[in-house]
């Protein structure tokens, strides 16, 4: 049989042939989200129940639930001066609308920036092989930590250009453990932690772990695949590049030049959580 050109185009499809989801089917007046009505959804699940049936494709325990509850809100905003915000802030000063203001933003995650949780989770995954193969938690750490100290590389999910103790990653890892949802990752990433604590020195400045670290971590152990790790922190700060956008279209004078160190903080001063229970 000759083999097809390529430049042949490709036979159209068949009228008949048919092809699948198994996220959402749409029926009139019926919804179902994973095959759960989604009007029963509303007002029973949470946003983040309902995100981990949509990206996992069941329900979350309620554990699971509150973890992801906290992961989402973990990295909802985090002030004017990460690119994603930057991006949104000066396509909104053009006069754009909302919607291309806050693609601009997403546009601008990167490996540098939201994208570290993916590399995180692999790395993570690394180390992990290393123990399947005999290795101990401790020994896997410092080979992988080793490696990239060689290559003259951060690992990824560690240090942070502003905090030295990044208090999102600290919150969720009590969680993990109030919850009993610590898995091997959140074990590996720990140990990777404290040796890291002890060798500042050979990366040249301390290098805690971050909120992307934690998440990886999280996630990870969770079940989720690597570039789902990457959508919950898009899903996360989604809900910051609206409002940033939107508070530079009302607050702000158009065509304006955004230089992050001239702002200053005119909103609420610090206050405590009402009791919800």
């Amino acid at each position: 049989m000759p083999t097809p050109s390529l430049d042949r185009p490709a036979p159209p499809r068949s009228e008949h042939e048919r092809w699948q989801t198994a996220l959402t089917s749409i029926e009139p007046n019926k919804i179902l989200i994973r095959g759960y009505p989604l009007d029963e959804m509303m007002g029973r699940l949470s946003f983040a129940d309902a995100v981990y049936l949509l990206l996992m494709g069941e329900l979350p325990t309620p554990a699971i639930g509150r973890m992801l509850n906290a992961v989402l809100v973990s990295s909802l905003d985090h002030g004017v001066t990460p690119p994603s915000t930057l991006a949104a802030r000066n396509v909104a000063t053009s006069g754009a609308p909302l919607k291309d203001c806050v693609a601009a933003g997403v546009l601008a995650f990167g490996p540098h920036h939201g994208g570290d949780i993916e590399s995180c989770m692999r790395f993570l995954d690394t180390g992990l092989s290393l123990v399947r193969a005999g290795k101990s938690l401790q020994q896997a750490a410092e080979t992988i930590v080793e490696e990239c100290r060689k290559n003259g590389e951060v690992p990824p999910g560690f240090g942070h250009r502003f905090h030295t103790r990044d208090p999102r990653a600290a919150r969720l890892f009590q969680m993990v453990l109030e919850l009993e949802l610590e898995g091997e990752h959140v074990r590996l990433i720990r140990v990777i932690e404290r040796l890291l604590g002890g060798r500042s020195e050979a990366f040249g400045r301390p290098l805690p772990v971050n909120v992307d670290g934690a998440i990886a971590a999280i996630c990870a152990d969770l079940g989720f695949a690597y570039e789902l790790g990457n959508a919950v922190f898009l899903i996360s700060r989604l809900p910051g590049l609206i409002a940033h956008a939107h508070e530079e279209r009302t607050r702000q004078a158009p065509l304006r030049l955004i230089d992050p160190k001239d702002h200053d903080y005119d909103g609420s001063a610090q206050r405590r959580l009402p009791d919800r229970r």
